[in-house]
């Protein structure tokens, strides 16, 4: 498959050679007999740096298509109301793979999220999947989708083009983008942040200077690719918090050429360039910060993407786990493989999640406390393990799935008992 890099570069792309116009966007006639439609995920009057659209060179208008009617397939993404909500630090074991046939649309199960399309924030999602998407296409018009797997590889089709999402990638989808998910290496599992607030962007690097962290260079846009199919395909859209569904006739990938700068990519974990300290105190975790969406209070992100991958270890005199805290982020986070670095020994497991919400104290457990306490502070290497984080300024409010779905942990609070009191002196 090929690619163009860097990230929110302007793009041009065309599958089939004269496909795409020169020097006017929207020309009398383009070429080939296409239709030209500009796609936006900012207003038009956004300034010229956030400013996010594309033009597409299609087939067929998306206009074409009959009403949307409620759709009513086996649907579990559900809008939190708050009345499962607790302050209670939460953990649940993987999501089962189904034992039948289940594509990703089908495969989505909400655990929480805050806001909603119309003020901001996030809505988090897992998904198991057996089976490819028929003929059918996902649109969510809520919000942007970061997509990220944890079992098995992803081949998402867009309408931009296509790309292989394996487990230690992500994919970001815009808003309102119709995609296609087949499963490469059936089953699937992993995780999806929707995002209501201003599109994901890297962040500021401040006094880390001009490299590091994650580049733009590494996130991998798709080029061209159309299927002039005919046929009954299904449409579904989420659009204010419910699915919708139509039919057309024909494959909605009929997009020739296009340029912009709204367009889905992906990107390799591995290529996270890991900053730390070197001499004492690691720094805060926001130093693991892949993706941000910036919120109206500078600073304080609607959402962060966090991940914690392989890295050396080489303060001294310092505590090497994660401090026990307590903070004004909510913390959802996701294992992809290995262990994470405060929670050995099982319990939080691969495809499990966990949620601290704000100013409630979480940390180390106490096997990992003493461990890091008396450790020979050598040189080392935490190696095999990806775990990651959607933190959101706002309280994730958790679904009654989350709660009463099974998968919860009633245990997750022993972790933290038995710490030995402090020994003050006489």
């Amino acid at each position: 498959m090929r690619y163009q890099t860097g990230f929110l570069n302007h793009f041009a792309s065309e599958a089939v050679e004269g496909a795409l116009p020169e020097g006017r966007n929207s020309p009398q006639k383009p070429a080939f007999g296409l239709y030209a439609e500009q796609f936006s995920t900012t207003a038009f009057t956004a300034p010229r740096a956030e400013n996010r659209r594309s033009w597409l060179y299609r087939m067929r208008p998306t206009t074409e298509h009959a009403r949307f009617e409620l759709y009513s397939g086996a649907s579990r993404l559900a809008a939190p109301d708050g009345s499962h909500t607790t302050p209670n630090r939460l953990r649940w074991d993987p999501l089962p793979l189904p034992e039948r046939q289940v594509d990703f649309v089908d495969g989505l199960v909400t655990y929480g999220g805050n806001g909603g399309p119309s003020e901001g924030g996030i809505g988090i999602h897992l998904y198991a999947a057996t089976a490819s998407m028929d003929a059918r296409a996902f649109q969510n018009s809520d919000g942007e989708m970061l997509i990220v797997p944890q079992q098995g590889a992803l081949l998402i089709t867009t309408e931009l083009g296509r790309m292989d999402v394996p487990p230690g990638h992500i994919a970001l989808i815009p808003k309102g983008m119709r995609v296609h998910v087949d499963l490469t290496d059936s089953p699937s599992r992993g995780y999806v942040c929707e995002n209501f607030g201003a599109p994901f962007r890297l962040p500021d690097l401040g006094p880390i200077g001009a490299n590091g962290l994650a580049n733009p260079r590494d996130f991998e846009t798709p080029v061209a690719w159309f299927e002039d199919a005919k046929g009954a395909f299904e449409i579904v859209q989420k659009f204010n918090g419910r699915l919708w569904t139509t039919t057309i006739d024909h494959s909605p990938f009929d997009v020739v050429a296009w340029h912009g700068n709204s367009a889905p990519s992906r990107y390799d974990l591995a290529r996270f360039n890991t900053f730390g300290t070197v001499s004492f105190d690691h720094p805060d975790p926001s130093i693991f910060t892949v993706l941000t969406s910036p919120s109206d209070t500078h600073g304080t992100a609607n959402c962060d993407f966090v991940i914690f991958p392989p890295r050396w270890m080489v303060a001294e005199d310092t505590f090497r786990p994660p401090w026990f805290h307590r903070n004004v982020m909510s913390e959802f986070m996701g294992l992809v493989h290995g262990e994470y670095d405060a929670k050995e020994g099982g319990g939080f497991a691969p495809g499990g999640a966990s949620l601290h919400n704000q100013f409630n104290g979480h940390g180390p457990d106490v096997e990992s406390t003493h461990k890091a306490s008396e450790a020979d502070l050598k040189p080392h290497k935490i190696d095999n393990t990806l775990a990651f984080m959607f933190e959101s300024r706002a309280i994730i409010q958790t679904t009654d799935f989350a709660m009463n779905g099974g998968l919860l942990q009633s245990d997750y609070d022993a972790c933290w008992s038995g710490f030995p009191k402090a020994r003050l002196p006489e």
